[in-house]
């Protein structure tokens, strides 16, 4: 195995191991500069943080997983590497590495997320089909979640130009069952992606790590029907959290399916009614993509580089005990654990990073942490 190859099969290793998430993994990468000094180092960060080590993924496993990818004719983009989508290396919590099949250069062009109802309206599954068309004539990549309603109507519309499906298990996981053809027609002609490995059937823990990818991608969300509680709204969410564009198309508010967007718009998610308000509100959005960027590396100290200079790979007890003392099982701000303990953020970090590695933190949304019960 070539050092490109060692590289790829220890990085996969990685974050395939046990209490390794996306933040874990990032955290590690950039301590230790590479995965495999990582993986060793792993058994010392978690007996540190007073916990057992965690189990490393078995190696037949990963070659399996390769095996698998092969197989399939599908390919890997990890987080740092060149050809890892911009706009979605920004995120905190970026997944480290997806799974792709089809057309990658459909990632080097500015993308808008369409998301919206399962149980949709006729007449919204017709609008959404027409927006996703005339965008992908704009020149626009149409990406959602493959699930059936307004995601498929979506994928539909923008099929022959573009569009972009993010798959909540393996790529060979055909979900929702009708939609098989479709996504097999995607694969043909536009892109697909995934964070599973192949064979892994989607779970409903999956579906909220799918959205993150969704409104990660693009930059900006549009949401066409959507109940208060429905997975729409939190990729909506998650669009506005990482500074992205939120819009809504207005419904009835004799609809149920129509108050989530109803709601959106009230809290300040831009009304759109065609592909014009949607362009007109991405235009000037900073993705490299005007500058050509995209598919170029950012430099050292840039989001989607984790190969910058190393940190500090140790700690006192005397660091260590104050996080320690100010974690509760009630989520906390890790800006918050940094300004009442008084230590450096990079200092905050590592022990977090050796509670987790040990089993005891768990991460929460908003860049939160607890005790892991």
């Amino acid at each position: 195995m070539d050092g490109e190859s060692q590289e790829a099969f220890d990085r996969l290793r990685l974050i395939r191991s046990e209490n390794v998430g996306p933040v874990t993994y990032r955290q590690l990468i950039r301590r230790f500069g590479s995965a495999a000094r990582a993986l060793e180092a792993i058994p010392e960060l978690a007996s540190s943080g007073g916990g057992r080590s965690p189990r490393l993924a078995d190696a037949r496993q990963i070659e399996s997983e390769m095996k698998a990818i092969q197989a399939l004719d599908a390919g890997l983009f990890f987080l740092g590497d060149p050809a890892y989508p911009t706009l979605l290396g920004e995120l905190g919590n970026a997944p480290p590495i997806l799974v792709w099949l089809g057309r990658a250069e459909l990632l080097q062009r500015p993308t808008v997320a369409i998301v919206g109802a399962r149980n949709a309206s006729a007449a919204a599954c017709r609008f959404a089909q027409n927006l996703a068309n005339d965008l992908s004539d704009a020149g626009v990549a149409v990406v959602s979640g493959l699930a059936k309603g307004i995601d498929t109507a979506a994928h539909q519309g923008s099929l022959g130009n573009g569009t972009i499906a993010v798959i909540a298990g393996g790529l060979d996981i055909f979900y929702p069952p009708e939609n098989e053809s479709l996504q097999r027609t995607i694969a043909e002609q536009g892109l697909l992606l995934a964070e599973q490995p192949p064979g892994t059937e989607p779970r409903a823990r999956h579906f909220p790590y799918r959205n993150r990818i969704i409104a990660g991608l693009a930059r900006g969300t549009v949401v066409i029907e959507a109940a208060p509680r429905s997975g729409s709204l939190i990729t909506a969410r998650l669009a506005a959290e990482a500074g992205r564009q939120v819009m809504a198309v207005p419904g009835s508010p004799l609809d149920p399916r129509s108050r989530g967007c109803n709601m959106l718009i009230r809290e300040g998610a831009t009304l759109i009614q065609s592909a014009d308000d949607v362009l007109e509100l991405i235009r000037h959005f900073d993705d490299r993509a005007e500058a050509g960027q995209v598919g170029h590396a950012l430099p050292a100290d840039g989001p989607n580089s984790l190969l910058g200079e190393t940190e500090a790979t140790t700690l006192r007890n005397s660091d260590r005990t104050p996080v320690l003392d100010l974690l509760s099982f009630t989520p906390v701000p890790v800006d918050e654990l940094v300004r009442q303990s008084g230590l450096s953020p990079s200092t905050v970090q590592l022990a977090l990073l050796e509670l987790e590695l040990a089993g005891r933190l768990a991460r929460h949304a908003g860049a939160r942490v607890s005790l892991s019960d």
